[in-house]
């Protein structure tokens, strides 16, 4: 498929943002337990306090209450409930929320693409990309999954690195904290500019706003 000048620029910029952003990945501790003090803990804590889990104050020492914490998320998931956060805990935990920079991105996909949508409609497309990640058909991670090459009209286009606001923020943490109004949706387009034949083969769930959202 041709792509223009500006597509492949906006493409790269992206690739090389996603790198500066998320290089910690590689080094993350794989195991911490009480006791410990670093920057995983506090990655920990903000991915449970994002899950509903973690209440206390996100300061990356591994306490008593992020230890509760971490054995209620491991209760939740069917893990060994040992309150340390080993390889399966945190594969299970990095699955199924986001850390503080993918929060960012996340919401800057929300206003890019839905700040002119209702609340739901907003909340709807956070949960399409958190879809695709559980998705076998779709990248691992959110920043794969945003920077799919033509996914996203907004990260082609540039809109995609505009500042979001508070609403979009609210919109991302909603859909992490489990609400989709989407029904586990993949897609959405707007049938006034869509074009693709194979984006209208898709099954439709339901419409919201602008959008139709379809699996």
């Amino acid at each position: 498929m041709w792509w223009s000048k500006k597509a492949v620029t906006t493409l790269l910029a992206a690739f090389m943002a996603v790198a500066f952003i998320f290089p910690a990945d590689s080094l993350a501790a794989t195991q911490i337990q009480r006791g410990s003090v670093n920057g995983d803990v506090w990655d920990l804590q903000y991915r449970l306090q994002m899950l509903g889990y973690y209440n206390g104050k996100v300061d990356g020492i591994y306490g008593a209450n992020t230890s509760k914490a971490v054995r209620q998320f491991q209760k939740a998931y069917g893990l060994q409930i040992d309150g340390i956060t080993g390889p399966n805990t945190w594969g299970v935990l990095k699955k199924v929320s986001v850390n503080k920079a993918e929060m960012q991105m996340l919401a800057q996909l929300v206003y890019s693409e839905a700040r002119g949508e209702p609340y739901e409609g907003q909340v709807a497309v956070a949960a399409v990309a958190l879809n695709r990640v559980q998705s076998k058909n779709f990248p691992n991670t959110l920043a794969g999954v945003i920077f799919e090459p033509l996914a996203f009209t907004a990260v082609d286009d540039g809109q995609f690195w505009m500042t979001p606001n508070k609403t979009a923020y609210q919109a991302a943490w909603d859909a992490v904290r489990g609400w989709d109004p989407t029904n586990h949706s993949l897609y959405y387009f707007n049938p006034v500019t869509a074009t693709s034949e194979w984006i209208w083969s898709r099954t439709q769930v339901k419409k919201i706003g602008k959008h139709i959202f379809a699996i």
